[in-house]
């Protein structure tokens, strides 16, 4: 069984920055990537950002290409969200996810509780 926590969410003025982390617990690498995705109210979940854990290749939706950046800690069983230049559109609850690279929701088989997001203008 895997445990993901995230953290390192909170309130962030427009064009701010944010790193957010995402802690594994279990045995993360029984799937090959970790994704991270935001829901806003009212909305679907939207895909953000994935990496994969061997290579590192990752993957950005078009909305946050050039302005987040996805790492990983393989040491740490830890994966980053870096967030430059937020926008309050960005506004959501930002969750990890372990799975496979996808920009579907249902390619990841566990999530965290997530961390709320919040960009004012």
């Amino acid at each position: 069984q895997v445990s993901l926590v995230e953290s390192g969410g909170g309130l962030v003025k427009a064009g701010g920055s944010l790193r957010l982390s995402c802690a594994a617990s279990g045995r993360p690498f029984s799937k090959p990537a970790m994704g991270w995705f935001r829901q806003a109210p009212g909305k679907e979940r939207e895909f953000v950002a994935a990496i994969t854990w061997n290579a590192g290749n990752t993957y950005y939706a078009d909305s946050v290409k050039g302005r987040f950046t996805i790492s990983r800690d393989n040491a740490k069983n830890t994966v980053y969200l870096q967030m430059n230049s937020l926008k309050p559109e960005g506004t959501a609850v930002y969750y990890c996810a372990l799975g496979f690279p996808s920009v579907m929701a249902t390619a990841y088989d566990y999530w965290g509780q997530g961390t709320q997001v919040t960009v004012s203008s």
